[in-house]
């Protein structure tokens, strides 16, 4: 019996990480994010750092909003705050660990160190309405 659970809870385990890599994340590249702004889809910018505790909390809290129902359409395009300074400069963007949400061409939503799932589902939801 114990050998049967343990089995599920690796099972689980496995497809829950298997839906985490669905997620449509890609680098940030200026043609890609002017190509979703033209065709009015909602994008998500996730400026991160390796290093960065915070940022190493919110990602499996967006993966995991990423691959729901509600948020499926969504493209994540993420910036390296150490390696892309022109992006982050052209972005406003001064410390890691910020969320900038695009509907089309307009930012409608901005989050710094949020790593509560109920509030980064709210900041994503202004994209959508």
């Amino acid at each position: 019996m114990k050998i049967a659970i343990r089995s599920l809870i690796a099972v689980l385990s496995l497809l829950a990480a298997m839906s985490a890599i669905a997620v449509d994340t890609k680098p940030f590249d200026p043609a890609t994010f002017a190509a979703l702004q033209a065709a009015n889809k909602p994008v998500l910018i996730d400026v991160y750092a390796d290093w960065c505790p915070i940022c190493k909390q919110e990602a499996p809290i967006v993966g995991e909003l990423m691959v729901s129902t509600e948020f499926k359409d969504f493209t994540v395009l993420r910036v390296n705050f150490d390696t892309q300074k022109d992006v982050r400069r052209a972005l406003g963007v001064a410390q890691q660990s910020t969320f900038i949400v695009y509907r089309g061409k307009q930012e409608v939503a901005r989050s710094i160190a949020d790593t509560n799932k109920g509030s980064i589902a709210a900041t994503l939801r202004k994209a959508l309405s």
